[in-house]
């Protein structure tokens, strides 16, 4: 498949709290991420050498925006001419914005499925400052995936038109996504929404160890903190997983381990059948809280 943009990484996610202390402390004191910046209307976390992985801002719950690193200037001029020949009112953030986000350009425009912000940058500035002491050894944010009302034009968007690469299926149901040519299993995941809402689904924390996996089930129980699914096994990525909610309802998920592919000569996006053991390959089952998180935020401006 055509792929006109090239991609480092995924950048970061912004999620909006009615209670900025409260989420703080959560993901700080629970999850273990680094408070690396605040003030009186956001704070920056980090588990890796970005200087941010989680934006955190004051307002009503929900997602606000994920952001992209790609390669190189030239896929981000690409991407703005996709963005302006699809009318999704693209911006470049200025001077002073791109020096607060630490990224030599950024280009922002309007997901036409869910009206999220997406953030496309170059030059993201990496830091060698220590992590504060974690309690879960995370090596980075992996992925972050969200319900949608309409997968197939969320496909059409996503791998169509900006090239990810799908890894795996189940369809009308679910795709997982590489922000090509990121190895990475999936960084972003789209569902089809059982709702028809545009609503955060999870938001994913990678481990160094399996043993992280069951220390952290532990220290999430006795902080009372609810487990939603897991531990298992994922199918799709292999992933061994645990999945809380944050203080908002959102899920979180810790995983360990993830199928990695090469740039040329991958496999190529296998057909998964639609039952529970996709999900868990040891024959868990979900809380019904588990992935009906807080909505996608429409973009302003």
């Amino acid at each position: 498949m055509d792929h006109p943009l090239r991609f480092a990484r995924l950048g970061y996610c912004r999620l909006h709290a009615p209670d900025l202390e409260r989420s703080i402390g959560f993901y700080r004191d629970v999850v273990g991420l680094t408070l690396a910046r605040r003030d009186d209307t956001e704070a920056w976390l980090r588990c890796g050498d970005k200087p941010y992985d989680i934006v955190l801002g004051e307002g009503p719950a929900g997602l606000a925006a994920v952001g992209f690193e790609v390669e190189s200037e030239a896929d981000l001029d690409r991407a703005h001419a996709i963005a302006e020949t699809l009318d999704l009112s693209p911006h470049w953030a200025d001077e002073a914005t791109c020096a607060r986000m630490q990224v030599r350009r950024s280009l922002r425009f309007t997901d036409p499925i869910t009206g999220m912000e997406i953030d496309f940058f170059t030059g993201l500035a990496v830091t060698d400052e220590p992590l504060a002491s974690q309690l879960t050894k995370i090596v980075r944010m992996g992925h972050v995936v969200i319900n949608v009302h309409d997968l197939s034009a969320a496909h059409n968007f996503w791998v169509e038109t900006l090239g990810f690469a799908v890894s795996d299926r189940v369809e009308g149901m679910a795709e997982w996504l590489r922000c090509w040519p990121n190895p990475l299993h999936h960084s972003l995941a789209l569902l089809q929404s059982p709702t028809g809402a545009n609503t955060l689904h999870h938001v994913n924390f990678m481990v160094t160890d399996i043993d992280d996996i069951g220390q952290a089930m532990n220290r999430l129980k006795g902080a009372e903190v609810p487990i939603v699914f897991g531990p298992g096994r994922h199918l799709p990525s292999t992933s061994v997983f645990l999945y809380f909610l944050d203080p908002d309802g959102n899920s979180a998920e810790f995983s360990f381990g993830m199928e990695l592919f090469e740039e040329q000569g991958a496999r190529g996006p296998r057909e998964l059948e639609h039952k529970a053991e996709v999900m868990d390959t040891w024959g868990g089952r979900p809380d019904p809280r588990f992935g009906k998180g807080s909505p996608v935020l429409a973009r302003h401006g």
